[in-house]
């Protein structure tokens, strides 16, 4: 859905006056010209926000980062030590909780929920009483239940213990009674709106980046392994191996702008560079991907022929992630982007570049990587390179894992999902994994490194499978599994710290 675009002005909220009769005849139009009395008046209005409560989805690109920074598949990189520091602390575990990319994505998250409660709130009445009806509404709000999930899920994955209400919005009176809940409650919730969806939800959807049915079955499939309930996984997710999604052959190819929501993609955030385009006074806040202008090569000069854009050299592969891939694996090339070894078979391109000063690795993220032609406006803001999500290998990938690891255990079948990933990695059958057990469970697991590397899992899959200690250096069981509570959270709402920080 490329015209998401962020709604102005559709939250605007005024609290009701009840304790003093001097508000009687108060009418709010004598200071605003809009109210949400004004609002939610027909079928349009109830879209309209229902578009807006995707826009959040496009604010929570630096979570992708994360989840490659804080592990051994990637650098912060950089100017300089002090460039981009926050990202800097996840890369040598010294994240603190005034580290604003913590409060971005707490911000971004709740301002998520925020508008799918105050739309699920007045699902039946409006503002004003009144019922509005219109065919479709229903399979609309599973669109609202699933993004109320998916915005919980992101909190819950990097901050453990989450603020969970689903009763409306917050209001000022809120403030200094919010509690964290523990994070089990927080899944139920979550289930509970991912079943509402799929009862709800169409099997397919005539735009791009709007919720089907398969998406929210591969969500919750996914949210149910986090929670090690592999039985329940393995059936939720076989529903989306059977569904409409096909490997492509071109693994590179799923990143190109002519690849976005193709056969394999399931669920993408949808990213656009037209107007009205953004600009520093927000950074994350606009329509447009800043993790493509984060990776890409620093002061990157060539003809009018080279396909690539100069970036600011961060989220640097390393050589251990190069290394970990085997010789004939298309994966590697399509992940680490060697930018002196395409200058050297290309020299017809007159490629200069400057090496990344800090940490260089001497790779980048290819994936992610920007290209000419694709941002307007403030260049560095408005890329428009969706971000994948969930893809039909990650889902084949899980229900891999959920098979071996259920309580009666489907190696064969695990075997087949994995082979699949694996034939397509390389083009044949001659790199089919025959083992099981234990040693089936370690080569999905690296399987999921491979195929998802610089997309957003790694770290997240290594916390829940508890490999991270033993994976990351500088990670601290008992501390690290999270991240910490954005210290003006603490300081405003009274919320409790994570343990460590």
């Amino acid at each position: 859905m490329k015209n998401i675009k962020i709604i102005i002005g559709l939250f605007v909220f005024l609290s009701v006056f009840t304790a003093c009769e001097d508000w009687v005849d108060f009418d709010p139009h004598d200071e605003f010209k809009i109210t949400d009395l004004d609002y939610l008046k027909s079928e349009s209005d109830y879209r309209t926000m229902a578009v807006s409560c995707y826009t959040p989805m496009q604010w929570l690109n630096q979570m992708y980062v994360l989840a490659d920074v804080a592990t051994n598949n990637a650098t912060a990189g950089g100017e300089s030590a002090s460039d981009v520091g926050r990202l800097q602390e996840l890369d040598d575990y010294t994240t603190t909780p005034n580290n604003s990319l913590m409060e971005d994505l707490w911000e971004s998250g709740y301002e998520g929920i925020n508008r799918a409660n105050y739309l699920i709130a007045r699902k039946e009445l409006n503002p004003a009483g009144e019922s509005i009806e219109f065919i479709g509404k229903d399979e609309m709000y599973g669109e609202i239940y699933f993004l109320r999930a998916y915005y919980y899920f992101s909190l819950v994955k990097v901050f453990g213990d989450a603020v969970l209400f689903t009763h409306d919005r917050l209001v000022v009176s809120d403030f200094g009674s919010l509690q964290r809940s523990p994070k089990a409650e927080v899944y139920a919730q979550i289930e509970l709106d991912l079943n509402t969806a799929i009862a709800a939800l169409p099997a397919v959807n005539t735009q791009d980046g709007r919720i089907n049915k398969y998406i929210a079955q591969a969500l919750l499939g996914k949210i149910l392994m986090y929670q090690e309930k592999f039985d329940e996984a393995a059936s939720m997710l076989e529903n989306v191996i059977n569904g409409p999604y096909i490997l492509v052959n071109d693994f590179d190819s799923m990143f190109l702008k002519e690849g976005e929501n193709g056969s394999e993609s399931i669920l993408e955030v949808q990213y656009s560079n037209g107007k009205p385009y953004y600009n520093w006074g927000g950074v994350t806040r606009g329509q447009g991907n800043l993790a493509a202008q984060q990776c890409g090569v620093r002061g990157l000069v060539g003809s009018a022929d080279m396909p690539y854009a100069a970036g600011w050299s961060t989220t640097l592969p390393t050589q251990d992630l190069y290394d970990a891939y085997d010789n004939g694996d298309q994966r590697r090339e399509a992940t680490c982007f060697d930018i002196e070894a395409y200058k050297v078979n290309n020299p017809e391109l007159g490629i200069t570049y400057q090496v990344a000063p800090y940490k260089n690795t001497g790779f980048y993220n290819k994936k992610y990587l920007p290209r000419k032609g694709q941002t307007s406006g403030q260049i560095e803001l408005n890329y428009e390179n969706n971000h994948r999500i969930i893809r039909l290998s990650d889902v084949l990938l899980l229900a891999a894992e959920a098979n071996n690891r259920a309580s009666a255990s489907n190696d064969t079948k695990a075997q087949g999902y994995l082979n699949r990933v694996r034939a397509r990695a390389f083009g044949d059958d001659s790199h089919a994994i025959t083992v099981t057990g234990d040693a089936l469970k370690q080569a999905i697991w690296k399987e999921r490194r491979l195929e998802l590397a610089m997309e957003g899992d790694y770290f997240f899959d290594l916390v829940r499978t508890g490999q991270a200690a033993s994976k990351i250096a500088g990670f601290v069981a008992g501390k690290n599994e999270v991240f910490p509570i954005p210290q003006r959270e603490i300081d405003v709402s009274g919320l409790t710290q994570n343990s460590g920080y």
